[in-house]
């Protein structure tokens, strides 16, 4: 756990370290990369790689350790409309999350987005995203994922006005299919967030990701506080992220962790 602590760390530093003070006009590219990340439905091309890092899981002071690959594609569907794909692949590295449950490693279950969404926004500044969402059983243990196989909507709406974005992320997904010695799936997911952009491709952002399960009347979220910068690594954009995690609900919680991200982005004319 220590060296994975310290390699998230290490890479972040020096990936900043790295990247050289631009000129004006890759300040301004990177300015408007910025603002685009903002959007979860930017027609931006990105892979991001997304640590989270949680400590304290009650009763054996549990830690686990979820490395999310979100590779985001947007394709044109005609002159006005995006479909903006998204897969979250987890690969997780748990120990006594569920009391004294050992340890696990391995795939996580995988969930798959897509949104339709207009190229230009609303007259009134709304950029908006609708279309399925599908959790697949992919877990390679039992204590890493549902076993269930769901479905449900999904839907984004936000505004951006000058540097600054507002916005929701909603979800919700019924199991359809699965094993039927574990629980069925009735979970909504909830993620309001707020962004500011600063010169030089800086941003802040705050946000909360909020899961309730209504069969068990259970919430578990973290409130999670964020700094970022958009770099070049020779030839390649990127983005680094770094900031914690506040766990609340009344559901399996960590007492505390920090979030790590690391971002290939391929911006796109569409």
């Amino acid at each position: 756990m220590k060296n994975i602590l310290f390699l998230s760390f290490a890479i972040l530093i020096g990936t900043i370290a790295y990247s050289q003070d631009d000129p004006p006009a890759q300040t301004a590219g990177a300015d408007a990369l910025a603002k685009q990340l903002q959007n979860p439905i930017a027609s931006l091309i990105s892979v991001p790689i997304q640590g989270n890092f949680d400590f304290g899981y009650d009763p054996n002071n549990g830690s686990r350790v979820l490395i999310n690959l979100q590779p985001v594609v947007p394709v044109s569907i005609g002159e006005n409309w995006n479909l903006i794909t998204r897969a979250i692949l987890p690969i997780i590295s748990q120990t006594d999350i569920y009391g004294p449950s050992g340890n696990q490693f391995g795939l996580g279950d995988i969930t798959a987005s897509a949104f339709f969404s207009p190229k230009a926004p609303t007259k009134g500044g709304l950029i908006w995203g609708v279309g399925p969402v599908l959790t697949v059983p992919t877990a390679t243990d039992q204590l890493l994922g549902s076993e269930k196989l769901g479905i449900g909507p999904t839907a984004v709406g936000l505004m951006q006005i000058e540097t600054v974005t507002i916005g929701l992320l909603f979800n919700h997904v019924w199991s359809i299919a699965g094993s039927d010695t574990r629980a069925d799936i009735n979970n909504s997911f909830f993620q309001p967030f707020f962004g500011k952009n600063f010169k030089g491709g800086y941003a802040v952002n705050l946000n909360t990701e909020l899961s309730q399960n209504w069969d068990a009347d259970a919430t578990v979220g973290t409130i999670n506080v964020g700094g970022s910068k958009v770099i070049k690594l020779g030839k390649q954009l990127a983005q680094v992220a770094l900031g914690p995690r506040i766990p609340y609900g009344n559901g399996n919680a960590s007492d505390w962790g920090f979030r790590a991200q690391f971002i290939l982005l391929f911006p796109t004319g569409n």
